[in-house]
């Protein structure tokens, strides 16, 4: 009814001042637009079931609440100055007709109504609670009357199409300010008026005294062509949604379309240029039956309002609804006993009423157009998006659309906007933006499915695919993390810590749940799945979840070692707890993320393991798992003490000098081969610098500890050392400590009596001194040397904030296994937040 209700007042407008070349111009760009956005809300309509709202629904389910929420209010702007303009322009018309003209106190014949700013407010008004009255009683009503306007619509139609030929040529006076100034010409079919209508001819118009434009008076004619949406509008009012309203709507564009460029070839053909811009309401003047056709333009205009009203009382509803906006819309959820919601429509009805007070029907045209562009667009974009992402499930049995009508859809509505109106739009965006802002931080989570994670899978899934491990360089090598984690509980500043070293790389947080799947009813890790994910937000850590059954922890580390990750992102590098005594701590009560929350503790996580209960870990196991991952080519980090370093003291305090990170690049249990260059001292250096590079630790300082003995031309080692520093690009403090005193305990043991242990050890380390699996490490030296290095390590001042030290290879005599882990325990005792390090891969270039 609204592209019909323009075809009848504003045709003459439009052509008037564009001319006929130009109307035709308007009208394909138009209806260019509105055809795309058609195509795109058929194939919405016809992929699923379809509730309240419309537009809003079609692109809140398919884009996310926060686009769906920021375009439903839109879309209810929209349809409520649409509204008040129809309202408008029903008063403009019936003023037209049967006002007292300006300067007379009485009225002659039918000019009976009193002009003024507050008697057509008060002419509005009363127009506007009769479509109230309508909408109050119920769709069903609403459609009976729009179906009995479009029969009238239709006769008057039809009776104006034979006034053109039946009629002859007249001359029509045309007063304005009250008195007769010119006389406009219907001619009949005459080529002489043709030719003089085909170019445009902007005035002045004379019921606002603005100069019109292009895109003003395109303003005016597109907001003929928005009755697209009343089918979709009604969504939830239809009975078969998915078959009505690609029919209905399509109908309709195709058949105003038609009447849109037949009637301006017939007013171009017969009307003269002055007729046109200076009577609005000629069409009376040269019908066969006048008072029909004022009835007709009435009766559209009304409906046209009446559907804009009702339009934007069902997306007020379906925002209420959804409670995108909490206790603002509560009262808009109320329905009638037949489940009219009549808050809504009160609500709408308050809100059309307020707009009308503006009294300016061409400034809200603009205002209007801005408004149903933009929601055009965003149901083009909707469409455009779920057809990119290619899921299964949009499977839409209106197929005659392609992603390239959605995009030209929108790329239409995009420029038509700014020819428009630059500020409208450019302050349109603006509150779209503003409302996108507040959905996203203040609306609750939906189960309407995002469309956005659709997108990136579809995209991440090509990635993955053109991501071939063939072509990895060391230049671009970054950690991809495994953290295995036996109770989140005792894990919460781990957790953090390693997320502060995978440099934007992969990070997968790993737990073993020791069960047989024989045995179960179910899959238990699905219950604990949201558990993990849930913690992973509230530590603000990024980072993916992957759990497994297994018989043994050592089992279980293996499978998500071989299967963790996809394609060319996969962890390379595995990072532990270390294995001590001491008893497990809750962090995760205590982490600032819970506390200053005052939230909950995730129940999803059982308590931590009590001291005097066994471990589900035995150090031989624990062993072998370092072990598996360096046969598995994954670098290997131990983690000591991690949940005694308080992040925020340590980087924040105000006390000079800044934090320290100690890195000790040497083998402390291999003093016999003690290198700096070899690949797991490189890889050392690598992860201290990587933590060092991260915002929150940029203020540390990294200090390298260079051993050395006497005799050994330590400062060539330090120029070398310094060389190296600088051309891997570190900023590195190096600190020469002399530690012939430790070293010199090693070699006494080296020197005990024939047959020792130890001495066997060195006779097996010199037999196997070129295999890939070093030796038995854990019999080179002595619990006596160990705490010496122990202390070395210590007496280095100030006390750091985290240490990384060198992590020896276990020995390949399984049976030593024990030692090995005791000797490391040794090693780190004491030494607060430490990290220990071995490297199988190369990580560092020098290449630009």
């Amino acid at each position: 009814m609204g592209t019909l209700a323009s075809s009848l007042s504003w045709a003459g407008f439009v052509v008037g001042h564009a001319g006929l070349y130009q109307a035709l111009a308007m009208f394909a760009v138009a209806y260019f637009i509105i055809g795309m956005t058609v195509l795109s809300v058929c194939a919405i309509a016809t992929n699923g079931a379809l509730d309240a709202g419309g537009a809003y629904y079609m692109i809140s389910r398919a884009l996310g609440p926060e686009f769906g929420g920021s375009i439903g209010i839109m879309f209810f702007l929209a349809n409520v100055c649409g509204s008040a303009l129809y309202v408008l322009g029903l008063v403009e018309a019936v003023v037209d007709s049967f006002g007292i003209p300006p300067g007379q106190k009485v009225g002659t014949g039918v000019h009976v109504l009193p002009q003024s700013y507050w008697y057509e407010l008060l002419y509005g008004t009363v127009l506007l609670a009769l479509c109230l009255l309508v909408c109050l009683v119920g769709a069903s009503i609403y459609a009976k009357a729009t179906f009995l306007i479009f029969l009238i619509v239709a006769v008057v139609l039809g009776t104006i199409l034979i006034s053109f030929f039946t009629t002859r040529p007249i001359g029509v006076p045309i007063r304005l300010n009250g008195s007769e100034t010119e006389s406009g010409n219907f001619t009949g079919f005459s080529l002489a008026t043709l030719r003089e209508n085909l170019g445009g001819g902007y005035a002045v118009d004379y019921t606002t005294g603005q100069l019109m434009s292009f895109s003003s008076v395109f303003a005016v004619m597109f907001n003929g062509c928005t009755g697209i949406m009343a089918g979709s509008n009604m969504s939830g009012d239809l009975k078969r949604p998915s078959y009505s309203i690609p029919r209905g709507t399509i109908s309709a564009v195709l058949f105003t379309y038609l009447v849109y460029n037949l009637l301006a070839f017939l007013m171009c053909a017969t009307c003269s240029r002055v007729l046109l811009q200076k009577d609005y309401g000629f069409l009376r003047d040269i019908s066969i039956f006048p008072p029909l056709v004022t009835v007709g333009i009435y009766a559209a205009t009304l409906s046209a309002a009446m559907s804009n009203l009702i339009g934007a009382s069902r997306i007020l509803y379906a925002l209420a609804r959804d409670d995108l906006f909490g206790r603002a819309l509560a009262l808009a959820k109320k329905t009638s006993a037949n489940g009219n919601p009549v808050m809504a429509v009160i609500l709408s009805w308050l809100v059309v009423q307020l707009v009308l007070f503006s009294g300016k029907l061409n400034t809200i045209a603009g205002v209007v157009t801005t408004f149903f562009l933009l929601v055009y667009a965003t149901v083009n974009l909707a469409c455009l998006a779920l057809e990119w992402a290619s899921a299964p499930n949009f499977r839409p049995t209106f197929r005659y659309f392609t992603w390239h009508t959605c995009l030209l859809g929108i790329a239409g509505c995009c420029v038509m906007m700014f020819l428009i109106s630059p500020v409208s739009a450019s302050a349109s965006l603006g509150f779209l933006l503003v409302l996108l802002l507040a959905l996203h931080y203040l609306s609750p989570s939906s189960t309407w499915g995002y469309i956005s994670q659709a997108l990136i899978f579809h995209q991440v899934r090509k990635y993955l695919l053109m991501l071939d491990v063939r072509k990895d360089h060391v230049k671009f090598w970054r950690p991809q993390m495994l953290l295995m984690v036996q109770n989140p509980r005792g894990s919460a500043r781990l957790i953090d810590f390693v997320n502060d070293l995978k440099k934007s790389g992969l990070y997968v947080l790993g737990h073993v749940e020791l069960q047989d799947l024989d045995a179960l009813p179910s899959d238990p890790l699905q219950t604990q799945q949201d558990s993990w994910l849930s913690l992973v937000d509230k530590l603000n850590v990024k980072a993916f979840v992957s759990l497994t059954l297994a018989p043994s922890v050592r089992h279980g580390v293996r499978q998500l070692l071989f299967t963790s990750g996809l394609g060319g992102m996969r962890p390379n590098t595995l990072v532990l707890g270390f294995y001590d005594d001491e008893a497990p701590q809750d962090g995760l009560a205590r982490h600032p993320a819970f506390t200053s929350a005052r939230e909950e503790v995730p129940l999803g996580f059982p308590a931590l393991r009590a001291p005097t209960s066994p471990k589900q870990l035995s150090p031989r196991e624990y062993v072998g798992i370092v072990a598996d991952a360096l046969k598995m080519l994954r670098n290997v980090l131990l983690a000591r003490q991690l949940e005694s370093l308080d992040k925020a003291w340590e980087l924040r305090r105000a006390a000079s000098p800044p934090p320290t990170i100690h890195v000790w690049p040497v083998n402390l249990l291999r003093p016999d081969s003690a290198r700096y260059a070899d690949t797991c001292s490189l890889f050392l250096l690598q992860m201290a610098c990587v933590l060092n590079m991260t915002r929150a630790w940029r203020r540390a300082r990294l200090r390298l500890f260079l051993c050395v003995e006497a005799g050994a031309m330590p400062h060539a080692q330090e120029e070398k050392l310094r060389q190296l520093l600088k051309d891997l690009r570190i900023q590195a403090q190096i600190q020469l400590v002399p530690w012939d005193a430790v070293t010199c305990l090693h070699w006494q043991t080296r020197r005990g009596p024939p047959g020792g242990p130890a001495l066997a050890g060195a006779e097996e380390e010199e037999e196997e001194e070129g295999t890939v699996n070093f030796p038995a490490n854990a019999t080179q030296v002595s619990d006596e040397y160990v705490c010496a290095a122990n202390k070395l390590v210590l007496e280095q001042s100030p006390a750091p904030a985290v240490r990384f030290l060198y992590l020896p290879r276990p020995p390949a005599d399984t049976s030593l296994y024990p030692l090995y882990l005791h000797q490391l325990e040794l090693l780190t005792r004491g030494l607060g937040p430490t990290v220990l390090v071995h490297g199988v891969s190369a990580v560092t270039s020098t290449q630009l």
